[in-house]
C-alpha cells in the first residue's frame, strides 16, 4: 500500500473517532462507524490512481453517493477538530 493511502486511512480513522465521539457519544467506534472505516479503507487500498488524488477531484468515484455523503458528514464534523486533536497528522495530510 502506498504511503499516502496509509496516511489517508489513518486520518480517516482519527476523524471517525472524533465524529463518533461527538455525534454518537462513543469513546470507541460504534459498529456503524467501524463498518464505514473498513469499507472506506478497502476502497482506498484499491485506488487505481498513483499518486492518489483527493477524492473530491478524482475522475473515478470509488464510493457510491450514499457513502460519499456519509464521509462528507464525518469530514464536516471532524476536520476542523483534527488540527487540535492530531496536529502533526493534519499537517502531514495537507503537505
Amino acid at each position: 500500500m502506498q504511503k499516502n493511502i496509509a496516511l489517508e486511512i489513518e486520518s480517516l480513522e482519527k476523524m471517525l473517532v472524533i465524529y463518533c465521539g461527538g455525534v454518537h457519544a462513543n469513546h470507541d467506534l460504534c459498529p456503524a462507524c467501524h463498518e464505514l472505516l473498513v469499507y472506506a479503507a478497502g476502497r482506498l487500498a484499491k485506488c487505481p490512481h498513483h499518486p492518489k488524488p483527493a477524492c473530491k477531484k478524482c475522475p473515478t468515484h470509488c464510493f457510491p453517493p450514499e457513502r460519499r455523503e456519509q464521509l462528507r458528514a464525518v469530514m464536516r464534523h471532524a476536520a476542523p477538530k483534527m488540527l487540535f486533536y492530531h496536529p502533526l497528522l493534519t499537517l502531514r495530510h495537507y503537505l
